[in-house]
């Protein structure tokens, strides 16, 4: 059997690191399993759902290196979940309520009150069809639950094992609002069954709903899919992460400069043995990917180390790479190969672009740097060509002549010809300024 995954956004939102995961491990999966992939949109939510946030969703994984192979709306498919909701009214396992949101919260206090878990008391159930007739002419119209099983029932998740629904756990759902609208449940269920989603990975925060949805599918006569519940990510304290850090949006890790293959390496070996690397590739990762790798403690997320991720791969790129991803500039091997050690992000090579091709604004060196200093610095300037011994050759010949060693010969060279307190080897990067900018800039000092 062919395996089929799906992804099913929340169009809420932006997509952040939490939701890259389980996008990420569930394509992951499919291909490693040469199986399919759906993108499915929730966007039953109409008061939250945006036509932005649904955009914004196949940019980002494709930002990622995502692709899928069919995509569905909820909003779209209404006429299926109507259609489930009938049988399930027609076998029973649905019935109408008419408590209100009031009623309900004073419900679950009283229960809290007498030390009782907060489960519907199925008191609608109770009611005669005159009651309830009654009570719809009265003005009220039902919300219909679903009755859970009254036996206890185990499945077996692909993470943790076997799991658990236990009687009188958890109140019975509901299916159907008033308003004959569905909340997340229902639709989420029929679609699985309907596109023959054949494994559910996800957060385990969802367990629970993995046992009402098991129920739901029974009910219905689906064939029950395959679950795997992923432990949550923490932050690197150990904490459930942040809003600063889980919630961190993938656009905005991508106006950042954050490289998209250091959030998939990142995300799929997070929880398993395998460390994070920056030498490795998206294919590598769907060759490696092991569902049963991923351990039950919470993973710890670090944003420092996606950062350093992210430079650890932008080290590695070679001159080819970065002249197809900054095309728009005209540099040579020699020059990447110089400055690509000190980027932290791809667009940082046009500041080394600039420092090294153009004119650059004269930089503050303060009051410590004698004029005498840059004027014999000037006059020792070797002839051309240059090459990576003219650096040496220079400031051997100025420290000589003005005595200056260390910081005092260094520091205001390095000023002059970048602008910047660090950088790249000057070594390298004297002979691509070359001795006319190089001239011009110590005259600026």
């Amino acid at each position: 059997m062919t395996s089929f995954l799906r992804f099913a956004p929340s169009p809420t939102g932006k997509l952040h690191l939490g939701n890259a995961r389980v996008a990420l491990v569930n394509w992951l999966f499919a291909r490693k399993t040469g199986g399919k992939f759906l993108l499915r949109y929730d966007d039953t939510d109409k008061a939250r759902s945006t036509q932005a946030f649904m955009d914004g969703i196949p940019i980002d994984l494709r930002w990622l290196g995502l692709d899928w192979d069919k995509e569905a709306k909820q909003s779209e498919r209404s006429a299926s979940y109507d259609a489930a909701a009938e049988v399930l009214r027609q076998k029973g396992f649905l019935y109408p309520c008419y408590e209100t949101a009031e009623e309900l919260d004073l419900k679950r206090k009283l229960a809290r009150a007498a030390g009782r878990p907060p489960i519907y008391d199925r008191a609608a159930m109770k009611l005669s069809t005159d009651e309830r007739k009654a009570t719809e002419a009265s003005g009220r119209k039902p919300h219909w639950r679903f009755r859970l099983p009254d036996e206890t029932f185990a499945w077996t998740d692909m993470v943790h094992g076997t799991l658990q629904f236990t009687k009188g756990s958890a109140s019975d759902p509901i299916l159907v609002r008033e308003d004959g609208t569905y909340p997340y449940m229902l639709p989420s269920v029929v679609d699985d069954a309907e596109f023959g989603i054949t494994h559910i990975i996800r957060g385990d925060d969802h367990i629970a709903n993995g046992a009402i949805q098991i129920a739901v599918m029974q009910a219905l006569g689906a064939t029950l899919p395959q679950f795997a519940h992923l432990p949550l990510l923490a932050d690197a304290g150990g904490e459930k992460l942040s809003k600063r850090v889980g919630s961190l949006s993938l656009e905005l890790l991508r106006a950042e400069g954050i490289e998209p293959l250091a959030i998939d390496i990142l995300l799929s070996r997070l929880g398993t043995s395998r460390s994070p690397e920056g030498n490795v590739t998206l294919s590598d990762l769907k060759n490696e990917f092991d569902i049963t790798a991923f351990g039950l403690s919470m993973p710890r997320l670090d944003d420092a180390q996606l950062r350093r991720l992210s430079a650890e791969i932008i080290h590695g790129l070679s001159y080819q790479e970065a002249k197809k991803r900054l095309s728009d500039l005209s540099f040579t091997e020699d020059f990447w190969l110089a400055v690509r050690s000190n980027l932290h992000t791809i667009e940082e090579t046009r500041l080394w672009y600039k420092v090294c091709y153009e004119q650059i604004d004269a930089p503050n060196v303060g009051a410590d740097i004698h004029p005498d200093f840059v004027k014999k610095a000037a006059e020792l300037l070797p002839a051309e060509p240059w090459n990576n011994d003219t650096w040496k050759t220079w400031t051997g010949a100025v420290a000589s002549a003005t005595g200056a060693k260390g910081k005092a010969l260094f520091r205001p060279l390095r000023l002059a010809l970048t602008g910047h307190e660090h950088g790249p080897e000057l070594a390298t990067l004297l002979p691509l300024i070359g001795r006319e900018r190089t001239l011009a800039r110590l005259s600026n000092l």
